[in-house]
């Protein structure tokens, strides 16, 4: 077996992979430790030490399988985001590069590509941003509107909270995710007692209808996600269920001319 071979097949075996994740999990809990000023004083040295051996075993992992793939290392996606996460690391903490010490954690992040059902998680988040950005513009269009209506209605009565455009916009984005929302209302229905009707139908368009449709929007792109593995496991298996058949009817041929021989012997 080629070399290239013996290293894909290592790196994609089971319990490689279970290293790795391992690996990582230790690794963050070092960088949690590093944040205790006391755990640094007493243990310094060896929290370094475990975090340069974890990033040692990343860059080996990534140099077998750019070693493995060549060139197909990169029509991954994940290949190229374990590469970010890990080059950050490896880039010098000193000088002008101190602040990218702090991004170390980021390799905490790589647990995301090594464990498949959190890419599937992912995958299917990245799927529905078309759909998210679409209700994303239709809410803020419906604070704006609101906004504007709230600052003309209520701007007098309550400038603090809605004395211009923008103290409005951040005011109705506070009520929209249920922050302290009774409080403003009473404070504005002391004058406009009518008041409330506003905000209940704020309330319940922003959070209960539009909000909600990232909900299912983000379960649309995760269905459609495991349909396509669905679809893919059911590919592999009428393929290799294929290949059975074939060698079957190989073998059955194969029979039949034994025996056409034998026949014609005897």
């Amino acid at each position: 077996m080629p070399a290239r071979e013996t290293v894909a097949k290592v790196v994609e075996d089971r319990r490689f992979q279970n290293f790795i994740i391992a690996v990582i999990v230790f690794n963050a809990v070092t960088l949690g430790l590093e944040t205790s000023t006391r755990m640094v004083a007493e243990y310094g040295s060896l929290l370094h030490t475990v975090d340069y051996v974890a990033l040692g075993i990343f860059v080996l992992e990534l140099g077998a399988k750019f070693y493995a793939y060549r060139a197909k290392f990169f029509r991954d996606p994940w290949n190229i985001f374990d590469l970010f996460v890990v080059g950050i690391a490896v880039i010098p903490t000193t000088g002008p590069f101190a602040v990218l010490r702090a991004l170390r954690v980021l390799r905490v992040l790589r647990l995301i590509s090594v464990v498949p059902s959190m890419r599937k998680v992912v995958t299917g988040l990245l799927a529905a941003i078309p759909g998210m950005a679409s209700i994303a513009a239709l809410l803020a269009l419906i604070i704006f509107v609101a906004g504007v209506m709230a600052t003309k209605l209520f701007g007098a009565i309550s400038p603090d909270n809605f004395g211009d455009l923008g103290t409005s916009l951040f005011t109705l984005f506070q009520v929209m995710t249920g922050e302290a929302w009774p409080d403003i209302a009473k404070e504005v229905m002391k004058e406009a007692p009518m008041a409330w009707v506003f905000f209940v139908v704020y309330i319940l368009v922003s959070s209960f209808a539009v909000l909600n449709l990232f909900i299912a929007v983000v379960v649309s792109g995760m269905e459609d996600e495991l349909r396509q593995d669905i679809r893919e496991e059911e590919a592999k298996q009428a393929e290799t269920q294929a290949v059975a058949n074939k060698e079957i009817l190989d073998e059955l041929r194969a029979l039949r001319a034994e025996v056409a021989e034998l026949r014609q012997n005897t």
